[in-house]
Order: C-alpha cells, then sequence, then structure tokens
C-alpha cells in the first residue's frame, strides 16, 4: 500500500502514535486508507448538507473494510460573488482547491480518494489535483437542485432570478413579482437547477468515467443520492489498491474527449471549455482550443436545459433516462468523435455502462435526426479581435447567428452594468466588457449580471457582447467570452474604441473588427494596458502567474 510508509515498521512507531490519537486501531494498520476531499461550506447551497453525506461515506467505507480521513477543501459560490469585487477570488480558488488537494494527499501518501464537490470550479479543481496524486479515486457530488416555481406555476431557477432584476428596473414585473422569483429560484439543497457550470462539470464527470451513472442528474437530499454515495463507499474500497483505476488511467485522451463531445450535446456552460483546457493539461493531454470545432461540426446538439430552454432542468433529465441516454443516443452518429471502450471507475467500458439506456421522453432528450443543431451547443471564433480564440455558448443564443454592431466599450464588469443600467446600450450594439480576463480582472469575473440586465430589458435578441472575462453557465444571449489574446496582454480587444464595426458569424467561427492593418499597429504602438489598484496578496500572485483563457487560465511559474 502506499499508505504503508506512514505506518509500518518500527521507525514508524511515532507516525502510528500520532494515528492513534485520531481513533485508529491496530486491525487498522493493514487497511487502505482513503481520503475525501470535502467541499462542504455552510454558506453555499450546494454544499451546506456535505458534512451529511461525508458522514455516509465514511460509514460505508469503514464497513467495507477500509479507513476513511475526510478533509475540506474552500468553496466560493459564483452566485453569491457575483457582481461585486469578490468574484476576483471565485476561479483563483479553483488553484487553491487543486493545490489542497494534492498537498493532503501526497503528504499523508493515502492510498485511494473520493472527491465531493458540486459546484462550479469546485469540480474541476479537485479533478486537476486529484490527477497530479494518481490514486484510483471517485467523483459524488453532492446532486443538483430541484427547480423552482412562481406562486402562479412557472418554472423558474437562479438565471430567472438574475434576468428579473433587469425586468423590475425597466417596469416589465413588480416588486412582489421580483420578491416572488427570489423566495423560490431555488427551493432547496443542491447545486443550482439548470446546465450552468456546476451541473455541466458534474456530468461530464459521467462523461470522463470518473464517477459513477446519475452523479449529474440525481436530485440532492434524496434517497436515491444518498444510495449513490453508498454506491462510491462500496466501489472505492474495491478499487483502492487496484493500479488499474488510478485516476490516470481513466482521465486520459479518450476521457477528455468523450467529455467535450457531451457538452456539445448538452450545450453545456463555456465555462466547461477553460476548465478541460485546465484538465487537459494536468492529464498530459494535448488539447488545443480549436480543437472543439470539429467536434461541434460532428456532434448533434440533442439536449436543451435551462437557461438555454427555461422549462427544462436536471430533474428532467434524470426522468428523461439521464446521461447515460444521452451519451448512448449520441453514439448513433458520433462520427468517431466518442471513445466507448475506454474504462470507467465502475468497472466497465463506457459503451457497456451506456449501452442498455433508452430515451424516456423525446421531448427532453431528442433522437439525433430531430436534434436542436446538427452541431454542438458550443463554439470557438476566430479572427483579428481573438486570435487564440473565445468561446460562445451556441445553444444559449436568442436571435441571429451572424451580427454587425458598433462597439461600445466598457473597462470593467462595474463600468458595463452602470452602462446598462444608465441606458448606453441600444439595440444593435456589440457590449465589449474587457480587463477581465484571468490576468486583467484578475481572476476572470464571471458575467451574468450585465447579460441577464441585456436580456432583462428585451436587448437579448439585438445585441452581442464580448469580453476577456466569463459567463456564468446562467448566462444566454450572444454572449461571448474567454477572449485571448486578453486587453492585460495587448490582446486587440484592449485597442477598440467605441463606435468600431465588429462583425460575429458564429457559423463560419469569425470574430473581426472592421480595421486595417495600419490602423491596428498604430494603436498597439500607443497602447498601455489599465492596471487596476490590487490590495490582495493573493490576487497579485495570481496575476503574475495565470496564463489566458484559451490555455486553460492555469497557473505557469
Amino acid at each position: 500500500m502506499k499508505s504503508d510508509i506512514i505506518k509500518q515498521g518500527y521507525t514508524r512507531a511515532p507516525h502510528r502514535s500520532l494515528l492513534r490519537a485520531t481513533g485508529l486501531k491496530d486491525d487498522d494498520f493493514n487497511k487502505p486508507f482513503i481520503g475525501i476531499a470535502n467541499s462542504f461550506i455552510e454558506i453555499i447551497p450546494g454544499h451546506f448538507f456535505l458534512n451529511k453525506y461525508a458522514e455516509i461515506l465514511k460509514d460505508e467505507i469503514r464497513k467495507n473494510g477500509c479507513v476513511p480521513f475526510e478533509f475540506n477543501c474552500i468553496g466560493v459560490d459564483d452566485g453569491i460573488a457575483m457582481g461585486h469585487g469578490g468574484m476576483l477570488y471565485s476561479l483563483p480558488s479553483r488553484e487553491i482547491i487543486a493545490n489542497s488537494v494534492e498537498t493532503v494527499m501526497n503528504a499523508h501518501a493515502l492510498d485511494a480518494l473520493v472527491c465531493m464537490p458540486n459546484c462550479d470550479k469546485i469540480v474541476p479543481g479537485m479533478v486537476m489535483g486529484a490527477l497530479r496524486v494518481n490514486v484510483p479515486t471517485i467523483f459524488v457530488s453532492g446532486g443538483p437542485m430541484k427547480k423552482g416555481y412562481t406562486k402562479d406555476g412557472r418554472p423558474i431557477d437562479l438565471a430567472t432570478a438574475f434576468e428579473a432584476v433587469g425586468k423590475f428596473e425597466t417596469n416589465e414585473i413588480t416588486e412582489a413579482e421580483l420578491k416572488d422569483i427570489e423566495c423560490n429560484a431555488c427551493p432547496s439543497g443542491g447545486s443550482c437547477s439548470g446546465m450552468f457550470t456546476a451541473n455541466s462539470m458534474n456530468t461530464l464527470c459521467e462523461a470522463m468515467g470518473i464517477a459513477l451513472s446519475g452523479n449529474g442528474t440525481i436530485l440532492a437530499l434524496t434517497p436515491e443520492r444518498e444510495e449513490l454515495v453508498r454506491q462510491a463507499g462500496r466501489r472505492i474500497c474495491e478499487i483502492a489498491l487496484d493500479e488499474h483505476y488510478k485516476i490516470r488511467n481513466i482521465l486520459n485522451e479518450k476521457a477528455v474527449r468523450n467529455a467535450l463531445v457531451v457538452d456539445m450535446a448538452m450545450g453545456g456552460s463555456s465555462n466547461t471549455v477553460l476548465h478541460m483546457l485546465a484538465i487537459a493539461r494536468e492529464a498530459g493531454v494535448k488539447l488545443d482550443v480549436g480543437d472543439l470545432n470539429q467536434i461541434s461540426k460532428n456532434i448533434a446538439h440533442i439536449a436543451k436545459i435551462s437557461p438555454s430552454l427555461p422549462s427544462v432542468h436536471m430533474q428532467d433529465i434524470a426522468k428523461a433516462g439521464g446521461m447515460n441516454a444521452v451519451i448512448n443516443e449520441i453514439s448513433r452518429r458520433d462520427n468517431g468523435m466518442l471513445k466507448l471502450d475506454n474504462l470507467t471507475v465502475s468497472g466497465e467500458s463506457l459503451g457497456e455502462r451506456v449501452g442498455a439506456s433508452v430515451i424516456n421522453d423525446e421531448n427532453v432528450i431528442r433522437k439525433v435526426e430531430n436534434a436542436y443543431s446538427q452541431v454542438g451547443g458550443l463554439a470557438i471564433l476566430f479572427g483579428n479581435l481573438a486570435e487564440q480564440g473565445c468561446v460562445i455558448k451556441t445553444a444559449g443564443i436568442v436571435g441571429e447567428r451572424k451580427f454587425t454592431g458598433k462597439a461600445v466599450c466598457f473597462n470593467s464588469q462595474d463600468e458595463a452594468i452602470k452602462g446598462i443600467t444608465a441606458g448606453k446600450v441600444t439595440h444593435g450594439d456589440v457590449v465589449v466588457i474587457r480587463y477581465e480576463g484571468p490576468k486583467g480582472g484578475p481572476g476572470m469575473q464571471e458575467m451574468l449580471s450585465p447579460t441577464s440586465l441585456i436580456m432583462g430589458r428585451g436587448l437579448g435578441a439585438s445585441v452581442a457582447l464580448i469580453t476577456d472575462g466569463r459567463f456564468s453557465g446562467a448566462t444566454r444571449g450572444l454572449s461571448i467570452g474567454h477572449v485571448s489574446p486578453e486587453a492585460a496582454e495587448g490582446g486587440m480587444i484592449g485597442l477598440l474604441k467605441d463606435g468600431d464595426i465588429i462583425d460575429i458569424d458564429v457559423d463560419t467561427y469569425a470574430i473581426n473588427v472592421r480595421l486595417d492593418e495600419a490602423e491596428i499597429s498604430r494603436r498597439k504602438s500607443e497602447f498601455k494596458p489599465i492596471e487596476k489598484p490590487l490590495n490582495s496578496r493573493w490576487l497579485r500572485q495570481y496575476q503574475k502567474l495565470v496564463t489566458n483563457a484559451s490555455n486553460g487560465a492555469i497557473l505557469e511559474a
């Protein structure tokens, strides 16, 4: 056992003495030691109950002859951090989480790992840390939240609440209606109920084979979810000492490809592109952001979920057959993109896992012949405005896929919110929000507040938004993020001026500003990036080390 280095032999008597202080007995030193990375935190709706799930998990691990050791990772709730300086800490927290998992597991030489995340960048942070440790690993998240309902029975979620702010400001809804939405949009614990970043990542864990079936869709705080936690506890004990199930043997090039295929089919959050780039680099898998378009061209978009389709939520996907039904249906016309022979933690190949699955409701999960689109729900655009690429969630587009408009530039999200609220953005504009990338923010803030204001003001179909920051999975509209190079490193987005004409063509994967080379060269020669005042020592460290979004916003010394 890997853990023998801390528990076997006479030289380890001091180590055993310390372990005995935690309650271990003689027999325990012959058992596998299992780390449990738990992201329990009381302020996040998807996490406040994970301490109880950890107790269930530890009980099952003990029953099956292993010794569990729980440790905790931090978490940031992007919805609560949204729209103020707190969001600067969201993406950087991914690196803290990855470092925490690596630190605890390697410092104590634990034999295997169960990761219990639920929300947003907490999932990829744990994946990144687990890849560094490379022991048998199972992911079991807390599960998605139930959808909410207004008093008149309309299904709602967190995206509804954000968009309601814009509707209230334009007198489209009353204060009482706003309060109704506020009180009912998030009715219980769990990761927010649509195909936002958290649920996107939890479903991709299934596609990558590092989680059991149902991880992305079985509702939180249900008996079914509790049973999934127990299954994870039993299974980790079965594979704890089997090198065949080291996470790098499962999360390999095939797994990365499978995750991206499923992401395209589901129209997941654009944040998944950022996170999968980072995960691929940790796994030693070569992945270029432009590769995603080749996958997209070959994969049908067969499931629309809120915010792309506000009436459908994760519980509806579960009833319709879950991720197994989605993957099995994609496999009918995947043009070689899916790698169904890849191993999963449950012991069978991905193809064996999903092969008997059927769609129970074709209104929720469509057949490939009746897909929403014969191409995937995410796209990477390139051009003189984004030489290294930018990302759009095509599944969330409302209005045209081809757009030309005049730039209205803001040098921060706060500026943009004030400008949109003051009416500076009108039909036909391209809203530019810059200096919000990994370096420029720093921390790459999510832009749910400005996009929700645009939607709430009825401009969603007639305004485009581009940013070197990123979007919440709850964002919809012609919203283009991750523009690289970013403004802080001299990217074209930093050279734009109000009134510049910008052309966007999603179907040809193009984004350009109508400037000739002489004008671009002149602006570059005069350009000096804005440096925001920054009081945080951690964010200064992050700013110095972080790469841009097309490189996954990973830290490089």
